[in-house]
């Protein structure tokens, strides 16, 4: 009897770490629930100038197993305009959420991006943040 169980117990753990092991499992539990993957989902910017570019890229994948559409980018603000690519996103490939933020105000900031997509992750919230200095030449002409 101890012999069936010492057995067993040898048995189920082999299976338990062939399968922790197996490729397809971990693209099966990557692509559950989180088909639209980005590189990151927060940028520091850190101290930029006044009225520098205030220009991101956020990178994505599809590592779902259809075609993704974006159809569209919300910004919680008017200082932040997004653009993104209007074609459907093929399982594999990649694309870019641009984002400019507006540097023409000093001071710290942090605005969300709103990625609204046919993903099964959908909405997948992007931030910037950061903090724009005045210019030498702008504080010398108060």
């Amino acid at each position: 009897m101890r012999y069936i169980i010492v057995s067993s117990v040898f048995f189920l753990c082999m299976f338990m770490s062939f399968s922790a092991c197996n490729p397809d499992t971990e693209n099966q539990a990557l692509s559950k629930g989180q088909e639209i993957w980005f590189d990151e989902y927060l940028h520091d910017y850190g101290e930029i100038l006044e009225d520098s570019d205030g220009s991101w890229s956020f990178t994505f994948k599809n590592v779902g197993k259809e075609a993704i559409l974006i159809n569209r980018v919300r910004s919680t603000c008017g200082c932040t305009i997004p653009e993104w690519p209007r074609e459907p996103i093929e399982p594999g490939d990649s694309g870019k959420i641009e984002v400019i933020y507006n540097t023409a105000t000093t001071g710290t900031f942090m605005k969300s991006v709103y990625v609204y997509s046919t993903a099964a992750n959908s909405p997948v919230k992007l931030q910037i943040k950061g903090k724009v200095s005045a210019r030498e030449d702008q504080l010398s002409k108060n």
